[in-house]
This record gives structure tokens, sequence and C-alpha cells, in this order.
């Protein structure tokens, strides 16, 4: 009888491992699902290099944005300087020290002085009037009459027009009215120069302005109105800007006031011919008197100088007044002249031509070409 052959230990052992395999235990896991887990992991994980790369490109790009914006502002910035009229700012630059050219100081000698009288109305500028009382006595014009109109004060004014009462040439007038138009209107019914002014009680005028406005009259027969350029000053005499005035235009009138109104000067003539200003403005009064030397015929001048100072301050009425009562007042003027209330874009639509002269002769001014 033939024996089977004996079978290696080694063989039997994978035979066994192959027929017989030992039933996994509740721990194990299969291949597959390893190979899943290990790929998720894997995954994630360069997902999140990927986020980081992305979020590190997305801050190049946030900054080559924000390079760009920073940039174009500049030039925006400068473009928009070039073309922004000044005659609609109040502040230029810092305060620094008003300067006043040689010439204005000196009166010269004037052959002719015809008379003028200035009026100043007033109510509670204490702090400002008395400035103002001295940028005009100072004038030492020989033919002058000062009126200041008070509206009975209750701060230091009063203490201060006091020490003026005696002055020749001055007459102080304290008495209750009815607003700035009629204090003007009431003042003016005791002027009897024949050119007349009036300046606001936290205004100035500068240097040498009366000799220099009165000897162009004298020299111009013709000419009804004239009015310069202005310098805007702080509530310490500082210098913040300056307004440099275009060539007369009647038509730009009905559209905006751009007319400083303490560089306004006119004949008594005129203002016969009108029956001077109207008391129902509070705001807009020198504008609607403006509109109606118009209407009367009036030849205005630009006159090429510098002739006044326009205050700027905490308490001004010109920032108080022209949300509330002066935009309706200029609304109505407009309605007058114009027919209808015109939108502001299409108001500098039509100023266009006019902004234009005026940028010229502000540059001009500034780059030396044009001296005032």
């Amino acid at each position: 009888m033939i024996k089977p052959a004996a079978v290696p230990r080694a063989f039997e052992s994978a035979t066994t491992a192959v027929v017989a395999p030992k039933p996994p235990s509740a721990d194990s896991t299969s291949p597959s699902e390893s190979v899943s887990d290990q790929f998720i992991l894997d995954t994630e994980k360069r997902l999140e290099t990927l986020q980081a790369r992305v979020d590190s490109l997305q801050h190049q790009v946030n900054e080559l944005l924000q390079r760009r914006r920073d940039s174009r502002p500049r030039l925006l910035q400068f473009f928009r300087h070039l073309t922004t009229p000044r005659l609609w700012s109040l502040v230029h630059y810092p305060p620094r020290p008003m300067v006043i050219s040689p010439p204005y100081l000196s009166s010269g000698s004037r052959a002719a002085t015809p008379s003028i009288s200035i009026i100043t109305p007033s109510l509670n500028q204490g702090e400002f009037i008395e400035r103002t009382i001295g940028s005009i006595v100072g004038q030492r014009y020989p033919n002058l009459q000062y009126i200041v109109q008070d509206a009975c004060s209750k701060d230091e004014t009063y203490d201060i027009l006091k020490r003026y009462e005696n002055e020749v040439g001055i007459e102080v007038v304290v008495e209750s009215d009815g607003g700035q138009a009629d204090a003007i209107q009431r003042a003016s019914q005791r002027s009897t120069g024949e050119i007349m002014g009036y300046v606001n009680a936290d205004d100035m005028l500068l240097p040498g302005t009366l000799h220099y406005v009165c000897d162009y009259f004298a020299r111009h027969p013709d000419v009804d109105v004239v009015y310069g350029h202005r310098v805007i000053i702080d509530a310490n005499d500082q210098e913040v800007g300056r307004w440099i005035m275009p060539p007369h235009s009647d038509n730009v009138l009905k559209w905006a006031d751009y007319i400083p109104q303490e560089t306004m000067f006119w004949r008594r003539r005129i203002w016969d011919k009108v029956a001077g200003i109207d008391r129902s403005f509070g705001f807009a009064l020198d504008w609607d008197l403006i509109m109606r030397f118009i209407d009367a015929g009036a030849k205005f001048k630009r006159l090429p100088r510098f002739l006044g100072a326009f205050r700027l301050h905490e308490a001004q009425k010109t920032q108080q007044l022209a949300y509330c009562m002066g935009a309706a007042e200029m609304r109505q003027i407009r309605e007058r002249y114009v027919g209808y209330n015109p939108t502001m874009s299409e108001i500098h639509r039509r100023l266009f031509w006019f902004y234009f002269v005026h940028l010229c002769c502000h540059f001009g001014y500034r780059l030396g070409w044009l001296r005032y």
C-alpha cells in the first residue's frame, strides 16, 4: 500500500489560511474602507492648502486694487482741484496772516472825492464790530458819512458804539428794527452820500478801498455799480481764502449771486430808482437788490482789486440761514428771472463758461500772471 507523500508545513499553513480564514473581529476595518478614509483625509489637506493659496492670492489682488484706488483719488483730487470753482468755497487753505499789497496802504492824491455813505447794520456782533468800524474810519476818506444802525444789541456792542458817538463823520443809531434789510433801509433814509454801500458788522473793508472806489466813480460817470475781489478771513483776522472775480455778467446773475456783498458800491441815483432794499428779504436781500439794479438798467463793473474781507465764524448769519430761509429766497429769485426752479446740476451747466473764466483768473493770480 502506497502512503501519500508528506505535505510541507508551510504549504499546509498557507492552504489552511486560505481555506479557513479567521473571522474578522469587530474592531478591524476592510482595506477598501481604509483606503477611502485615507483619500478623504488627503483630499481635505489638499483643499486646505488650496484654500490657503486662494486666500493669499485674494489678499494680493486686494492690495493691488487698493493701490489702484489710492492712486486714482490722487489723480481725481488733482483734477477736481483744477476744475472746482473757488467762488462757493469759503476755506481755501489753513489760516495765515493776511497780506496787504503796499499800494493798498497808500491812498495817493485823489483830486475828486465824491461823498460816500457807508452803513453797518449791527446786532450782537461785539466781538467784531470795532474791527469793522476801524476798517472804515481808518480809510481816512475826507467825504465819508458812516452810519452804524444797531438793533439794541445785548452784548458789548453798545459800550463799543458809545466810544464813537462823538466822532466826526460817524452816526450811531440804536433802535429796534425789523431785521437786516429794515436796518439798512432805515439808515439809508438818513444818508446823503452820492455813493453808497453797506458793510456787515463782522466784515471789513481793505485799506484804500474808499479812495479807489470813489475815484473810479468820478472818472466813470456812466457806471452805476462796482465790486471787486474778496478776501476771506476767520475770527482772528487770519486769511483762509480769496475769491478772484471774473469780468461782470448780467446773464450769470439770473442763475447765481456771485458778487461779494462787502465789496459792492453803487450810486444813489440807481438806489433811488429801485426804491432801495426790499425789507421782506432776510438772506438774499443783496441778490434781490442786484437784480432790481439790472432791471433798472444799471451798468456794472468788476474792479481789478481786492476791496473787502468777508469773515467766517461760528455765529455767522450766512451759515445759519443758508439751508432754511436762504434756500427759499434764492428759489424765489430764480423763479422770477428764470421762470422755474432749476436743479443745481443745471445751474452749474449754465455757469460752465463763467466758471472757466473764473478759474483762468484764479490760477492767473496764483501763478503771478495777474496782479491785483
